[in-house]
C-alpha cells in the first residue's frame, strides 16, 4: 500500500478523540484530505458512543482525556473490530503506557505533536514497513532520569513537591538531581 491508497481501503471511517480543539479540527481536516471519512469526538464517552454506533475501520486517539484514558476507547475498538487499526498519541509518552497500548491493540504511538503526515504513514504502515526499534536506546536509568526531571520541572523545581509526587524520598530526589543524567 502505498501513501496515496486510501481511496482503495473498502472502510475509509476514521474516528478522531481528542480534547484538544484546534488539533482535532486541523488533524481532521488533514485526515479528510486523504480521503478519511472522519467523526470527532472530545472525551472518552463520546468515543466510547461513537465506536458502539457504528464502529471505525481506523482511529487516532489521545491518551490522556479529560474523562479518562484513551487506552479505553483503543481496548474497546478492538474489542469490536478486531481488524480496526488505532493510532495512540500522547504528549506525556513513557514506556510503560506504549506497552499498555500495543497490547491493548494500538498499531503505533505517536508523541504529539505529530503532523497529518506522521499520523496518516502510522495509519498506513504494515508491519514489514515499521521502523527497525533504534540502535542505541535510551537506558532504563536515563529514561527514569528524564522523568524525574520532567515532574522536578512542572513542580517549578520544588524538591518536596517533586519528591511528594514520585512517592519518593526528599533525600533520595535530591541525591538524584545532584548527580548527571546517566547515559
Amino acid at each position: 500500500m502505498t501513501s496515496g491508497d486510501v481511496f482503495d481501503l473498502p472502510d475509509k471511517s476514521l474516528l478522531i478523540v481528542d480534547d484538544d480543539r484546534p488539533f482535532q479540527t486541523r488533524l481532521r481536516r488533514a485526515m479528510e484530505a486523504r480521503g478519511f471519512d472522519v467523526r470527532t469526538s472530545d472525551s472518552v464517552a463520546e468515543g466510547l458512543a461513537e465506536i458502539e454506533s457504528n464502529c471505525p475501520a481506523f482511529a487516532i486517539v489521545d491518551l490522556r482525556l479529560n474523562d479518562g484514558s484513551g487506552l479505553d476507547v483503543i481496548g474497546e475498538l478492538k474489542k469490536r473490530r478486531s481488524d480496526a487499526r488505532g493510532i495512540v498519541l500522547t504528549g506525556y509518552g513513557n514506556i510503560v503506557t506504549a506497552v499498555t497500548a500495543v497490547k491493548l491493540g494500538a498499531f503505533d504511538y505517536l508523541a504529539k505533536p505529530a503532523d497529518g503526515d506522521e499520523i496518516f504513514a502510522a495509519l498506513m504502515a504494515t508491519a514489514a514497513s515499521r521502523p527497525e526499534p533504534p540502535e542505541n536506546p535510551m537506558s532504563a536509568d536515563r529514561v527514569r532520569w528524564e522523568h524525574i526531571q520532567r515532574i522536578y520541572e512542572m513542580c517549578d523545581r520544588n524538591v518536596s513537591e517533586t519528591a511528594r509526587r514520585l512517592a519518593m524520598h526528599r533525600r533520595t530526589l535530591q541525591r538524584i538531581l545532584a548527580k548527571r543524567a546517566p547515559r
